[in-house]
């Protein structure tokens, strides 16, 4: 874990991998789960046992993901819809002025998100499902599909054999 930044109040479980260059702070890690190069997990977000965040993955405050999950390179998740860089005073905003605007993401077991894929705030992906590269999350995933595009709609269901 040379060259990352963990902070003390990190929960890490057993055997959790983590590469260079990460900045965890306030989060949950379960067992078995690898963190990838340039990965930033912020608080109040938990990651669920054997699950792969790979790398240049951003998982802002309050995004809640399941077991058995693979993360894509490069996935954005956002916690605020309607964000702003100055309040109603033009003063920079701090965590006070956008806490009304801030939504929890969800997602459910055995998920698997493409690379470069961006989930907008508030969303929840059922379990089983598969988002693919690039997508654009702007509505809740059901269990057992594939949803692919911008905005991403469900191309299927999920028939694994």
């Amino acid at each position: 874990m040379k060259d990352s930044c963990i902070a003390d109040d990190v929960k890490l479980g057993k055997n959790v991998n983590i590469y260079p260059f990460t900045n965890l702070y306030g989060c949950e890690i379960g067992d078995n789960s690898i963190i990838g190069t340039f990965v930033e997990i912020q608080k109040m977000s938990k990651i669920g046992s054997n699950c792969k965040i790979s790398s240049h993955t951003f998982i802002c405050t309050g995004v809640s993901i399941g077991e058995n999950c693979f993360i894509g390179h490069g996935v954005m998740f956002i916690n605020d819809n309607y964000p702003r860089s100055v309040n109603k005073t033009g003063e920079l905003e701090n965590e006070a002025d956008w806490s009304n605007r801030f939504v929890k993401t969800i997602i459910g077991d055995n998920v698997s998100i493409g690379s470069n894929t961006t989930i907008l705030g508030g969303i929840h992906i059922g379990s089983n499902s598969i988002v693919g590269a690039g997508s654009v999350l702007t509505k809740d995933v059901p269990s057992g599909v594939i949803v692919v595009g911008n905005p991403a709609i469900v191309l299927r269901e999920v028939n694994e054999k």
